[in-house]
C-alpha cells in the first residue's frame, strides 16, 4: 500500500466500498519499515477509513523460495483473520494471493473472488523475468498456467481488467462452471485528476523549478519506465517531434533513476536540456501533467498485455490531455477509437512517428472536457466501486 499502485488502485476502492457498508481486513506485502513516514501515512489513512491493515514485510530473494515463504505467511495470517472475524469473501488481487484464496475457500467455505490483474505467468516470461530455457522457471511457468485454469474454474466470481482478456478466458476449455467474469479496468479518481483543481500559482512554480517556458511544447510521460514501457521508442518519437517543433521538451514524471533515461536520450543525440525528469507524489501529479500539451505511453504489444489496463490512461484523460499511444494493448484500441482523444500508432518506426507528429496540432484542438467525458465513461472510480459492490452483494446472496 506504500507503493503508488496501492494508493491509486487499492485504497480508493476500499474507501468507496467501506462507505457502502463493507468491512475490510487488508493484507499486503510492504517494502517500507513500520517506522518510515510512508508506512505511517498509509496507516493513518487506513485508520481514517476504518480499514484493518495487516502488513507483512516483502521479500524477493531467493527467487521462488521467497514467494513460497510469503504464501505460507499470508495463508497463516488469513486463517487467523477468518477464524476470528465473520469473513464472507476473500478478494484476491493477482495469482499469488489467489493461491491463498482458493485454499481458504476449501478450508473455511468463504467466497473466493479472483481479481486476476493480468496473465501473470505470461507476464513473467514476456517481461524477461522467467527464462524458459532455465528448467526451474519452465516448471514454475507450467505450474502457474495450470493454477490459472484452476483459479477460474473454482472462483465464485472473477474480474478482468479488459474485455479482450475476458474473451480469451471464456474461450478456454475449463472444467465445471461457466466462468463468471466482470470487467473492471484500472479506474482513476477523477476528482483528484481534475484540471480545475490545479492552482495556477503551483503550476507556475513547477515550471520555474523545471525551467520550462510557457512557449515550450511539452510532451509528458507518467510513471515508471521499466519492463513494459518502451523508453527507446518513446525517445525516438520525441526526436521526430523535436525535428518539427524546435521548442519541444520531454517531461518524465517518474520515480525511476534519471540515468537510464539520459543515457538512452544521449545515444539518440537528444540534447540533455530537452529532457526534464522529476519525481512527484500522487498529490503533485495533476499539476505536473498540466504542464504538458500531450502525453505519451508505448507498451510492448505482447500476448500478456491483452489483459492489461494502464492506470495512467484514465488519469491523463481525466486531466483532459490527449494521448499518443500504441495499439494491441488491452482495450486501448477500442477506447481510443470511441473517444478519439489522441493518436494510436500501429508500428514503431519513423514513418508512423512522423505521421503522428504532423497530426498533433489537430489533436490539440480536441476540447479537454470531451477527453474528460470519455475518462468518466471508461475509467470512473465511482463506477468501479459500484461494480465491486454489486459483485460482493451477489456473493453474499449465494
Amino acid at each position: 500500500m506504500t507503493d503508488p499502485l496501492g494508493q491509486s488502485q487499492v485504497i480508493p476502492y476500499l474507501k468507496g466500498l467501506t462507505a457502502k457498508g463493507h468491512t475490510f481486513h487488508l493484507i499486503s506485502c510492504e517494502k517500507y519499515s513500520r517506522n518510515s513516514d510512508a508506512y505511517k501515512n498509509i496507516q493513518e489513512l487506513l485508520d481514517k477509513y476504518k480499514i484493518t491493515w495487516h502488513p507483512i514485510s516483502y521479500t524477493s530473494k531467493p527467487p521462488v523460495v521467497s514467494t513460497i515463504a510469503d504464501i505460507i505467511r499470508i495463508s497463516r495470517l488469513s486463517g487467523k483473520i477468518i477464524r476470528k472475524n465473520k469473513i464472507e469473501i476473500i478478494h484476491c488481487r493477482g495469482y499469488i494471493s489467489a493461491m491463498v484464496g482458493l485454499a481458504m475457500k476449501r478450508k473455511f467455505g468463504v467466497k473466493f473472488l479472483f481479481d486476476m490483474r493480468g496473465f501473470f505467468a505470461d507476464e513473467r516470461v514476456e517481461g524477461g523475468l522467467w527464462n524458459l530455457k532455465n528448467p526451474l522457471y519452465k516448471r514454475v511457468y507450467k505450474y502457474f498456467k495450470e493454477k490459472e485454469k484452476e483459479f477460474f474454474s473454482h472462483a465464485d466470481y472473477s474480474v478482468s481488467l479488459t474485455e479482450k482478456a475476458k474473451l480469451i478466458i471464456q474461450s478456454w476449455d475449463l472444467p465445471g462452471q461457466s466462468v463468471p467474469v466482470d470487467v473492471i479496468p484500472c479506474c482513476a479518481d477523477l476528482e483528484h485528476f481534475k484540471r480545475e483543481n490545479v492552482d495556477e500559482s503551483i503550476l507556475k512554480k513547477w515550471k520555474q523549478k523545471l525551467e520550462i517556458q510557457d512557449h515550450d511544447f511539452v510532451l509528458s510521460y507518467l510513471g515508471s519506465v521499466g519492463t513494459w514501457y518502451m523508453l527507446g521508442e518513446m525517445l525516438d518519437f520525441f526526436k521526430v517531434l523535436m525535428s518539427k517543433k524546435a521548442n519541444a521538451k520531454f517531461l518524465f514524471i517518474t520515480p525511476d533513476d534519471p540515468r537510464e533515461i539520459l543515457i538512452k536520450a544521449a545515444s539518440r543525440n537528444i540534447p540533455k536540456e530537452k529532457i526534464v525528469i522529476q519525481k512527484a507524489t500522487r498529490n503533485e501529479v495533476p499539476a505536473m501533467l498540466c504542464i504538458a500539451k500531450v502525453s505519451i505511453f508505448f507498451i510492448k504489444p505482447v500476448y500478456s498485455k491483452k489483459a492489461s489496463s494502464a492506470t495512467k490512461m484514465g488519469e491523463i484523460m481525466g486531466m483532459g490531455i490527449p494521448l499518443i499511444c500504441n495499439s494491441n494493448v488491452g482495450d486501448v484500441d477500442a477506447i481510443m477509437d470511441d473517444a478519439k482523444s489522441g493518436i494510436v500508432l500501429d508500428a514503431f518506426n519513423n514513418t508512423e512517428y512522423l505521421e503522428a507528429v504532423e497530426n498533433i496540432d489537430e489533436v490539440l484542438k480536441i476540447p479537454p472536457e470531451i477527453i474528460r467525458m470519455y475518462a468518466k465513461k471508461y475509467y470512473s472510480l465511482d463506477d468501479g466501486v459500484e461494480k465491486y459492490n454489486s459483485i460482493y452483494k451477489k456473493l453474499s446472496l449465494q
